[in-house]
């Protein structure tokens, strides 16, 4: 009997430590994921930013705001498209900090908490982007129809008649609603898979936490 004690003794002593084994397993596979998920987060908005940089560069909004000669609006738009690029160097650099953060950290809580502000933070970054692009829509429309010298003879024909004036203008609203529902889209399809994946390692550290 005393033998049989032992030998029952020793099995729960393995299996406790075959469930300890298993865990640090499952911690560093969540781990390596989780890493990963984060490190294309990273290396997704590096390639929106470029992305963007090269699309202005090709485009000729620089040759239309000389058109309208004000020179105050070139450089409100300029101010505001270098703060726009600030910001987002700003989430790029979080981005990386959270990637590092999450790379090194041996700890489940940290890990945990760390999953927990990335995700919070590129839903910041995605709702940035999509109000920036209606801001953006909104002052362009503005600015081309006030101050752009080709769009004279469209603004006398709209002075006069007033349906077509709400026509335009709901037209506007409808290429506005368009561009922010395929923007949504396709930060959905680029950020909200890697977002969901996160928080699926978030629930099952959360198991072996607790």
């Amino acid at each position: 009997m005393k033998e049989l004690d032992l030998l029952k003794k020793d099995w729960k002593k393995s299996e406790n430590s075959f469930e300890q084994i298993s865990e640090k397993e499952i911690y560093k596979m969540i781990h390596k994921k989780s890493s990963s998920n984060v490190r294309w987060i990273l290396i997704i908005s590096i390639l929106e930013i470029l992305f963007w940089t090269l699309s202005n560069y090709f485009s000729n909004t620089d040759d239309i705001l000389h058109k309208i000669n004000h020179p105050e609006i070139i450089l409100y738009m300029q101010i505001l498209m270098y703060l726009t690029y600030a910001i987002t160097l700003v989430f790029i650099y979080l981005f990386y900090k959270n990637y590092k953060t999450i790379s090194t950290t041996v700890s489940t809580k940290l890990l945990m908490s760390s999953i927990l502000r990335t995700r919070k933070m590129v839903q910041y970054y995605v709702w940035y982007n999509l109000g920036n692009i209606v801001i953006s829509s909104i002052l362009s429309f503005f600015i081309s129809y006030v101050y752009n010298p080709d769009m004279a003879f469209f603004r006398e024909k709209l002075a006069q008649n007033g349906i077509a004036m709400i026509f335009s203008v709901g037209v506007f609203l409808i290429i506005t609603v368009f561009l922010l529902g395929f923007f949504w889209c396709i930060y959905r399809l680029l950020y909200g898979r890697l977002l969901r994946r996160l928080y699926a390692n978030y629930k099952e550290l959360k198991k072996i936490d607790f």
